[in-house]
């Protein structure tokens, strides 16, 4: 009879061979739940699914040679961490590499990628995976919550005794979140949609420019929910189009309102654009449609939903390209069967401003925004005392931007992370659905973090509108609806002027920005100017970071419109935090973890009740 140590053996084996047990073969050919299309063409298909620890990948090309499949650190090839296989002579294969900081491939001495199944056609290759989470192995790449870079190859050529051919044009990159908790929505062709979208705009010649539009909601004879919302991105634009925002107007509107669009923040805009205060929605670039839990759903038509809407558009377009004319916008689906909450959207982070400012030649620089307990306690304890439920968050920054967090408080503890992204690609955003709703109650805290780099910058960088300029966000999606709309904080600017030496500006204050009276080496400059000509160096740019995270702050807690909650304006001093918790990780497994096939089997034996049987093997 099989002794116990050859049988757990002969399946460990089996775990670990490229050959996978009958039982994993059937698992494979269960759904998975995300798909996307990493080509312009349609000619490179990627299905996943995912557990608390592995991973599973399909990948459909059209192609009969080789397959490349990889995860980078920033998009590129170098320091990559790469699979590839084909299909040759009816058998598949599959080998794990990675490429060095020279972008030479080479095959990793710990084959971490376990090879499904693969099949093969007169015209397409499919290949299916499996690999942990994290492998503890230094040539792998680990695979979190946070963006990924997915690069990706094909060629016409399987991989031959020298190693893979150069793949050539057939390649690409594609910032994605793996392990999204959301799938996709299984929107029925027949729901109802309206679209809010530009009409053949102009695109200014310049690098930035955010252009407005009122709109009118669809209007419904009695309350609906929106229950999905799609961009419509004219084909050609993916980069020019950065962000939509939808903002709620005032309801008594004018019809006439609803003509040609006009630039945002511009002297000459038209003044109904000033009602239009609260966040509906939030759409970044990078990002794809966004739908609402089946217990949530935006309200139209009732009094207090939107009539008017305006939609706006930022438009990056730093190569100055001209006669570029854009058709962008959004889709709305709605329905009538009602979901048992209504949405609701909070701005949380920094109030943007040039009061957020980060020094030049910085490798690591962070900034703080606080929705601040005061504003929390005046706002949800008098609208919802039991606390809202945040369901999503979409974290926004600029081209500086490296990771973001959100931060949630709770008396003196600090809870896990609302959402995190340790590797933010500014190309990359989009609301982040929540694996487990979080309740926010009155009296909690949050603060959005933003880590930044400018090293390569020689001015400072200012809180703005412009990719150029930054900010630090996080747009929260929550249930039930309060009237809350923006909860943030913006440090003092006294401090930060004192830190340059400046003792005293002009008053009173007429030009924007203000002038600096003394001392004489920075009189008649602006403050902008004299932070600029101020000698950073490494070390001064530090010790400003840690002055500025230390600075009382300007507490910014508005309502729906252009109302405020009593707490706005106020000077409150940053919270101390005692210990800070950081998002949560997957340990490797030790030498002495039992290992996976050991512990099936003993399952498999409970589970057959063939306890005595096993044992007596």
């Amino acid at each position: 009879m099989l002794h116990i140590k050859s049988l757990l053996f002969y399946i460990l084996f089996l775990f670990d061979s490229c050959s996978c047990p009958v039982f994993l073969r059937e698992e494979a050919l269960l759904g998975f739940s995300h798909s996307t299309i990493l080509d312009p063409h349609g000619k490179y298909n990627l299905k996943w699914r995912f557990d608390r620890r592995t991973i599973t990948f399909e990948i459909e090309v059209e192609t009969r040679g080789y397959i490349g499949f990889g995860l980078s650190p920033n998009g590129a090839m170098a320091s990559s961490d790469i699979v590839i296989g084909g299909v040759t002579d009816g058998t598949p294969y599959l080998q794990d590499y990675f490429a060095d900081a020279n972008r030479k491939v080479h095959r990793d001495v710990q084959q971490n990628y376990r090879l499904q199944y693969g099949r093969e056609n007169s015209t397409h290759t499919v290949l299916a995976f499996s690999r942990h989470l994290l492998t503890c192995d230094t040539s792998d790449k680990d695979i979190t919550e946070s963006t990924v870079r997915v690069i990706w190859a094909y060629h016409s050529e399987d991989v031959g005794p020298s190693g893979p051919m150069y793949h050539g044009v057939n390649r690409g990159r594609k910032s994605m979140r793996l392990l999204d908790p959301g799938s996709k929505a299984n929107i029925s062709s027949e729901m109802d949609f309206f679209n809010l979208q530009n009409i053949n705009v102009p695109v200014p010649f310049k690098d930035t420019t955010y252009w407005c539009q009122i709109f009118k909601i669809q209007e419904v004879q009695k309350k609906h929910h929106i229950i999905r919302i799609e961009p419509l991105i004219q084909r050609g634009h993916e980069n020019l189009v950065h962000h939509i925002l939808l903002y709620q107007c005032d309801s008594t509107l004018n019809e006439s309102e609803l003509k040609a669009g006009h630039e945002c923040y511009h002297p000459n805009m038209p003044d109904s654009f000033l009602t239009c205060e609260t966040i509906v929605f939030a759409w970044a670039i990078g990002g794809e449609g966004f739908t609402y839990p089946p217990h949530v759903g935006l309200s139209i038509g009732t009094s207090i939903d939107p009539v008017y809407v305006l939609m706006e558009v930022h438009y990056d377009n730093p190569a100055f390209q001209q006669g570029v004319v854009d058709s962008s916008g959004l889709r709305l689906f709605y329905t009538p069967e009602l979901r048992q909450y209504d949405a609701g959207v909070i701005e949380t982070g920094v109030w943007v401003s040039l009061y957020h400012m980060l020094p030049p030649g910085m490798q690591e620089y962070i900034s703080e925004g606080h929705c601040t307990r005061e504003c929390l306690q005046e706002s949800l304890g008098q609208e919802m005392p039991s606390g809202v439920r945040v369901f999503a968050v979409l974290m926004h920054a600029h081209l500086a931007g490296r990771a973001i967090r959100t931060r949630h408080f709770r008396g003196q503890e600090e809870l896990q992370p609302l959402s995190h992204d340790e590797e933010f690609d500014f190309n990359f955003q989009e609301f982040q659905l929540l694996k487990d709703e979080r309740l926010l109650l009155p009296g909690d805290n949050l603060i959005t973090e933003c880590k930044y780099t400018t090293k390569d910058r020689q001015n400072m960088t200012w809180g703005g509108l412009t990719t150029r300029d930054e900010m630090c966000l996080s747009y929260l999606l929550y249930y039930p609806r309060v009237n809350l709309a923006r909860c943030e904080s913006l440090p003092e600017i006294i401090g930060q002027l004192k830190f340059i030496g400046v003792k005293e500006i002009q008053v009173p204050v007429t030009t924007w920005p203000f002038m600096i009276k003394s001392p004489k080496k920075y009189s008649s400059l602006s403050f902008t100017e004299a932070m600029d000509k101020y000698r950073w160096s490494k070390n001064r740019g530090k010790s400003f970071n840690q002055m500025v995270l230390q600075l009382p702050m300007n507490v910014r807690c508005s309502k729906w419109g252009q109302d405020e909650w009593s707490i706005q304006g106020t000077i409150v001093s940053p919270p101390e935090v005692k210990s800070e918790v950081k998002p949560p990780s997957t340990m490797c497994r030790s030498a002495s973890e039992p290992h996976s096939g050991v512990v099936l089997l003993f399952t498999m034996c409970l589970t057959y009740s063939i306890v005595q049987t096993c044992l007596s093997l």
